[in-house]
């Protein structure tokens, strides 16, 4: 995207770091962000404030504009303002809306009925499957999946985004030229060229922990709704879900077993109002927007595209771990194999996907 003389202005409004407020009121008495700059220290003043006045009149930050120049020089970068006519509408809604995003992508996305989907980083392979399975039925029915490319719940929303039509926003904490996890990058470069990555901090802004919260405003702020797949108690998951509240999105979340400290922040968010899912079908219905696909019965439910286990003892052994993880001992009490036996047969059905281990020698059903 050439920086000309409009974009070069909403850069330098990005690096005055204005208030929202004080930018909204600039435009209303000059028009764009080019004439606000052509106007006069004493007329900006008039229009604001004097220390207003005194930043958009003083020396603009020369290496950064030339970091934003830099990265606007390559193909499908873009710089989308707020006087672009597809400017996400739904960020409006908030006090802050960012004056300029640093975008990448399809911009189709960007006004499209979105769900945002996010949860823990160190999350279950049950919490993993169920962010993966929600993301692709909803995508394919046609909402836009938005998350923050963090590990875990947030890498599942946007894999399984991918696979259909709604595809997925990824907006990130960092600058648009970082992709922070770096183990995340090939999954970001797909997400490029298939979906959105949005950013409002300038290139070269590295990941400082204090940028997240400001990112999760603008994952609830982008979707009709948020739902929760997994969270702690202390989870950054639980801010993006009370900022959509105070947006007035709906807030959903996926309860879990009572054990897991995975499914404590979900059931908090329950207790507070919340709705409870248990199907893509569910949002769907709550959501009751027009255009929407409708989610065929079979793929309404997370987890039942995979097939079952046929084989005795693996049934047994499913059915035997129930809902919650359990140790060998207490499965060698509910089936009443032999250690060896048990054994043999947990790793089949974890090389088959029914199951997977997990840490202090447990194991966990996959849907």
């Amino acid at each position: 995207m050439p920086l000309d003389a409009r974009t070069q202005a909403w850069a330098r409004l990005v690096l005055l770091q204005l208030p929202a407020a004080t930018i909204a009121a600039l435009l209303r008495e000059f028009g764009s962000a080019q004439a606000i700059f052509a106007a006069s220290r004493a007329q900006v003043a008039a229009a604001t404030t004097l220390a207003a006045a005194q930043k958009i009149s003083g020396r603009t930050d020369e290496p950064a504009l030339d970091a934003i120049r830099a990265w606007l020089d390559a193909d499908h970068h873009e710089l989308v303002a707020w006087d672009d006519s597809d400017y996400p509408q739904a960020l409006f809604s908030m006090p802050d809306a960012p004056p300029a995003l640093f975008f990448i992508g399809r911009r189709e996305l960007l006004n499209r009925p979105a769900l945002a989907i996010v949860g823990s980083r160190h999350a279950t392979p049950q919490g993993v499957e169920n962010a993966r399975n929600f993301a692709s039925t909803l995508s394919q029915a046609g909402l836009t999946i938005v998350s923050g490319l963090a590990l875990g719940i947030d890498t599942a929303a946007h894999e399984g985004a991918l696979e259909g039509e709604g595809s997925t926003i990824a907006c990130i904490g960092t600058g648009p030229d970082r992709v922070y996890p770096a183990s995340n990058r090939d999954l970001a470069h797909t997400i490029a060229k298939s979906g959105a990555i949005l950013s409002e901090f300038i290139p070269g802004t590295p990941p400082l922990r204090h940028n997240f919260p400001r990112r999760n405003r603008l994952i609830s702020g982008l979707a009709r709704g948020v739902l929760v797949v997994e969270a702690t108690l202390s989870s950054g998951s639980l801010i993006t879900a009370r900022l959509a509240a105070e947006q007035g999105r709906d807030v959903f979340a996926i309860p879990g077993s009572i054990h897991s400290p995975f499914s404590r922040g979900c059931h908090r968010l329950i207790r507070d109002g919340a709705k409870l899912v248990e199907t893509a079908q569910d949002i769907i219905e709550e959501l009751r927007l027009p255009g929407l696909s409708s989610i065929p019965v079979a793929d309404a439910a997370p987890g039942s595209r995979r097939s079952s286990p046929t084989q005795s003892p693996h049934n047994e052994i499913v059915a035997a771990l129930g809902g919650d993880p359990c140790g060998l001992d207490v499965l060698i009490s509910r089936t009443h194999l032999e250690p060896q036996a048990l054994t043999a047969a947990l790793i089949e059905l974890e090389l088959d996907g029914h199951v997977a281990a997990l840490p202090g020698g447990r194991w966990q059903r996959v849907a």
